[in-house]
């Protein structure tokens, strides 16, 4: 008991040392950050049960944005219950299994439509090879938001972070590849800024 007694204190500076020595290469490493952005998930916005799902092979080539047309949603509230319509609508009027859109973008997040690897059905055609993102609003009359670009810039990277998208994916606005005015002439311009646009 008497030799415990004798070793603790020096046991207590020994951990105090390590301890120390711990914190000191913690501070010293570089923090790894993730570029995936915060997504509101299915749950959070009310999402009815997918009727079907057919899945994507991964890494997926093609990115194409649209845009909803509709108003542009101004809090987290009324982007919920823009992106839970859209889907009612896709499923009710449209007769489709789920929210056409992989992901929906507002000024301000990211809503998960129906994900990664999932096919959706925002362009005929295309559905199985490409992955669809829809801004909410109508941006023929209104420009997207800085966030809101910075914000698909990041959610894409994810997706290749994520083995979701291939390195090499291309970008496309909905008009290039069907007759449309999607995704509006303001975000359009916008899209042809980011890396990976193809111009054909």
């Amino acid at each position: 008991m008497m030799l415990f007694g004798g070793i603790l204190p020096y046991l207590l500076v020994l951990w105090q040392l390590l301890a120390t020595v711990n914190v000191a290469r913690a501070q010293d490493e570089p923090a790894q950050e993730s570029a995936c952005p915060a997504i509101v998930k299915r749950a959070a916005w009310g999402a009815a049960k997918s009727k079907n799902v057919t899945y994507q092979l991964k890494p997926v080539a093609n990115v194409i944005v649209h845009h909803t047309t509709g108003e542009r949603c101004a809090t987290v509230a009324t982007c919920k219950e823009m992106v839970a319509n859209i889907q009612n609508y896709h499923q009710t009027d449209n007769r489709w299994s789920d929210i056409g859109y992989n992901f929906l973008i507002s000024g301000q997040n990211v809503y998960e439509g129906i994900g990664w690897h999932r096919m959706g059905a925002h362009l005929r055609g295309y559905n199985d090879k490409s992955i669809g993102v829809a801004f909410l609003g109508n941006f023929d009359q209104e420009r997207p938001t800085a966030r809101s670009i910075n914000l698909l810039a990041r959610l894409l990277q994810c997706g290749v972070e994520l083995g979701e998208l291939a390195d090499d994916y291309r970008l496309y606005g909905a008009r290039q590849l069907q007759s449309t005015n999607s995704p509006g002439r303001y975000l359009y311009a916008k899209l042809q800024e980011l890396d990976h646009w193809q111009a054909q």
